[in-house]
């Protein structure tokens, strides 16, 4: 079981988040969002859906919780994360992160800042399934 994710490989990470390996409140945000990033250095867009979806849902129901799994941030995440791979040159995790520290940001999120409307994103149908942006651009 790992309980720190400060310096472990990616090859550690995807390992332990496959298994659902992590001490209790080890695996957080940016982790989550770590881990779609190496995904996404492995396998195309559509097969990384269903990896990081299965691997959060076992998570959730590793940890007692699996009403915390939430289909559109979910996808939101890993769609964000494939788009801004995009960008010319190629990096590793710490330029990417970098580069791109609204992704990283929990509390508000970047879906709650920019794509998505509170109700929206917080419903039960939000959770269920994955939910286009609703949120006004200026």
């Amino acid at each position: 079981m790992i309980d720190s994710l400060d310096d472990v490989t990616d090859d550690v990470l995807l390992h332990a988040f496959e298994r659902a390996n992590f001490a209790p409140g080890a695996f957080h945000h940016r982790h989550h969002v770590r881990t779609a990033w190496i995904l996404l250095e492995r396998c195309p867009v559509l097969d990384v859906l269903v990896r990081f979806t299965a691997g959060l849902r076992r998570l959730a129901e590793a940890a007692g919780k699996p009403g915390l799994y939430h289909e559109t941030i979910t996808w939101a995440y890993v769609l964000l994360v494939h788009e801004r791979r995009a960008a010319p040159g190629a990096e590793d995790w710490t330029a990417f992160a970098a580069r791109n520290p609204d992704l990283l940001a929990w509390k508000p999120s970047v879906l709650e800042a920019r794509y998505y409307r509170e109700e929206t994103l917080w419903s039960e149908r939000a959770r269920r399934i994955f939910v286009l942006p609703d949120r006004p651009t200026a």
